[in-house]
């Protein structure tokens, strides 16, 4: 990032991160969770809050300490040496390129609202185009842009818990659909507790992009705001979407629930609002495309900080004319190319399977986030205790993908990706540790110049 870039007050980082984080995973994602879970979901998206918080809390304060673009991989390789840094650094990539394949998967769906009849790839072909093009303008622009996304989506979501209110109170009288009360156990937990299990990874992705205020927070004032700035951020976060979901439990009946619209779209659906599901639909995908152009710009700014650190081709940090390394935008774009080829020949269960992966690449890395935490943080009060909470959520959440077979080939996927990156590491780790033995830590960059083209 350029020396002149404006720095960031920290309220304005929570206002940034808001942006980054409400996307299609809490849009559309959100469904998944409210059909396993039914009422009861409110309790999952609570508990991951808990954990997102506590992963937060750690990430922060390393940034606070030390600020780095390169975040989990450069603080990984600080705690465990390279390996870790390897690993850590290209898991986050490639969870960063699952969630990007799920936001244009979910804003393609979302399209389809008006062009019903055209296929999802050619939508997503479009979405990555543009997320390329505003990456391409620059860091000034693309956070101009972020912040009037996250209004927009501030203000969807704000519009749509006050016409769920009028219609409860029955304002909007005209036709308007049943209030659904749980007043048992049953009606509130139809599912069980494996259906709570189930619902957990989907409430934690829907946090998913706090990581990337670490990568912002370098950009601070003042890097010890970092965890305040975060802290309100969740707070906030955590508000809207308990209250937003809890209004659409109460307006729907749970078998309405599908992935083919938006919650928010079907509970105000009764109350035969001609603008609302045209409007609902047009911010959803502003909301969609705004997250999936922060992740574009944070893995490419990930690829460059792993190329400097000689954990992938030097070629990839490469600028030019440009401010963005245009190699590492080209690799992360031949990545979301993939993810539109998957959405070709899976277009009904591509989202879903998407979707999981994506959850469980990211938690992995939040798991390793905890206890490289542990490594290199000063230790505070109750630190251990916390660590242990988030490590037990996590897991319940990566365990759960197990219990329904839809979301069972997303876990096989995310496997398939840590024992690929794995495999890598080992051979990588071998390199490292023989030029370690010779004296070339400074240069390590040398190791992948032998697999530049």
């Amino acid at each position: 990032m350029d020396k002149e870039e404006k720095k960031l007050k920290w309220w304005q980082l929570s206002i940034l991160g808001t942006g980054f984080i409400i996307g299609t995973g809490f849009f559309l994602g959100s469904n998944i969770a409210i059909k396993a879970a039914g009422p009861a979901v409110l309790i999952t998206f609570f508990l991951a809050a808990i954990g997102t918080y506590i992963v937060y809390d750690m990430l922060s304060r390393m940034t606070a300490d030390d600020p780095q673009s390169g975040s989990f991989s450069y603080y990984s390789k600080k705690a465990f040496g390279n390996w870790a840094g390897f690993s850590s650094g290209w898991v986050y990539w490639s969870s960063e390129m699952l969630i990007m394949g799920s936001q244009l998967t979910g804003i393609s769906i979302f399209t389809k609202f008006w062009f019903p009849n055209i296929p999802i790839w050619i939508f997503a072909s479009i979405y990555t185009i543009l997320g390329i093009v505003i990456v391409l303008v620059g860091v000034k622009w693309f956070e101009r842009l972020g912040n009037i996304f996250a209004i927009a989506k501030l203000s969807a979501i704000f519009m749509f818990i006050l016409l769920a209110i009028l219609g409860i109170s029955g304002v909007l009288g005209q036709g308007g659909g049943e209030i659904y009360v749980p007043n048992s156990l049953t009606t509130f937990l139809p599912t069980g507790i494996t259906g709570l299990w189930a619902a957990l990874l989907f409430s934690f992705y829907a946090y998913g992009g706090v990581e990337i205020m670490c990568i912002y927070a370098t950009r601070l004032e003042h890097t010890k705001d970092a965890p305040r700035s975060g802290k309100v951020m969740l707070v906030l976060l955590t508000t809207i979407y308990l209250v937003s979901i809890g209004m659409s439990i109460i307006l729907v009946q749970l078998p309405n629930f599908t992935l083919d619209d938006s919650p928010f779209v079907v509970a105000l659906d009764g109350f035969r609002l001609g603008f609302v599901p045209h409007l609902f639909t047009a911010i959803l995908i502003i909301a969609g495309f705004s997250t999936m152009a922060a992740s574009l710009f944070a893995v490419t700014t990930l690829l460059l900080s792993l190329s400097k650190e000689g954990y992938a081709p030097k070629s990839l940090s490469k600028k030019g004319k440009l401010k963005v390394p245009l190699p590492a935008l080209v690799l992360t774009t031949g990545g979301l190319i993939v993810s539109i080829m998957i959405g070709l020949f899976l277009p009904d269960s591509v989202y879903e399977y998407i979707t999981t992966a994506a959850g469980l690449m990211l938690l992995y890395n939040w798991i390793f986030t905890l206890y490289t935490g542990k490594k290199l943080l000063k230790k505070k009060r109750f630190d251990g205790m916390k660590r242990f909470i988030a490590t037990v959520l996590i897991l319940f959440a990566v365990t759960g993908s197990l219990v329904h077979d839809s979301s069972r080939p997303g876990f096989y996927i995310s496997i398939g990706f840590v024992l690929v990156i794995g495999i890598v590491t080992m051979i990588m780790n071998r390199r490292f540790n023989g030029a370690t033995k010779k004296g070339e830590e400074p240069k390590q960059r040398g190791l992948f110049e032998r697999l530049e083209v």
